[in-house]
């Protein structure tokens, strides 16, 4: 296993909790402050800041700009964790960069870069004149007339190499202040290889001489979504466990469910890494047959752990 430790950014202020969209349904910049304050005290390095809309909440953007200031003061009276900025839109990062005061917590992160962001440019810009850590979505890539999702590991791994040296050269990036997301598919309907996809990149990056310092990071949450609430858990776990082994070092956690890698010894880590193995296309096999065996593995998994009904 990697002897990096594991940086877990709270993602608890966000509005796929409950507890978020009732802070924003109310406009409370107390209630943030409490979000802040549970999961610093349960050790997150750093707390995720994103006010924008899901599934079950619909956000204007101005409305988000209009509440950022004030949730960024109560955030930084109650704790001194650095936060990090989550939001696509150029003008969401402008205001939350503005009323940070970096003199309380240190630089902030500004996740994130990514092929597909329509200012990408200003991005940069505002990464370099905030001196920001940053957050690159090596995931995506840029394709003749547009942008697409990377279906291989080397395109993720080439993106990577794209946006590391467009920050270096551009932003005035350390290497050591550049965390690359490969990208993190549900592993319960990962029929596309797309979880090996993201190990295999994270395994390219660590071993690039020219890379070395950069972070890697994945949405752990995202892993196990759809899967037993009785493994959820377990199951992130044991991949934290198989990606650390490849050099991941930051995760977009929920603290309060102890995220950490388990011990590689450990019976999950072993079912997964071989539910894993089972994704992967033999000669003359395709993707989607090595995919839905791999699916097939998870589920079995999954029923394995499940509860005996009495």
């Amino acid at each position: 296993m990697s002897a990096r430790k594991l940086n877990i950014i709270g993602e608890l202020i966000n509005n796929s909790y409950a507890r978020a969209r009732k802070a924003f349904t109310e406009r409370n910049p107390k209630d943030y402050a409490h979000l802040a304050k549970i999961q610093a005290d349960l050790g997150a390095q750093y707390l995720t800041l994103n006010l924008d809309g899901t599934a079950r909440i619909s956000v204007r953007m101005e409305e988000m700009l209009a509440l950022l200031p004030e949730v960024i003061r109560a955030i930084q009276a109650v704790t001194d964790r650095p936060i990090s900025f989550d939001n696509p839109s150029v003008d969401y990062h402008k205001v939350a960069l503005k009323h940070y005061d970096r003199s309380k917590s240190g630089p902030p992160i500004l996740n994130s870069i990514a092929a597909s962001r329509t200012h990408l440019d200003e991005m940069i810009r505002l990464v370099k004149d905030h001196d920001t850590n940053v957050v690159v979505m090596a995931s995506e890539h840029f394709v003749p007339g547009g942008t697409g999702q990377c279906m291989n590991a080397q395109d993720a791994y080439a993106a990577a190499k794209h946006f590391v040296e467009l920050l270096v050269t551009q932003a005035g990036r350390r290497l050591d202040q550049i965390i690359i997301d490969p990208g993190l598919a549900p592993v319960g309907a990962d029929t596309y290889g797309l979880v090996n996809i993201g190990l295999d990149a994270m395994r390219m990056i660590s071993a690039d001489p020219h890379l070395k310092g950069v972070h890697l990071i994945v949405g752990l949450s995202n892993f196990a979504w759809g899967t037993p609430k009785g493994v959820r858990e377990q199951l992130e776990n044991a991949y934290l466990t198989l990606g650390m082994e490849v050099g991941l070092d930051f995760a977009l956690a929920n603290p309060e469910k102890s995220p950490g890698p388990l011990p590689g010894d450990h019976p999950m880590v072993a079912q997964l890494r071989a539910a894993l193995a089972q994704g992967r296309a033999g000669k003359g096999e395709s993707q989607e047959t090595a995919g839905y065996r791999q699916a097939e593995a998870i589920m079995a998994i999954c029923n394995d752990a499940a509860p005996v009904e009495s």
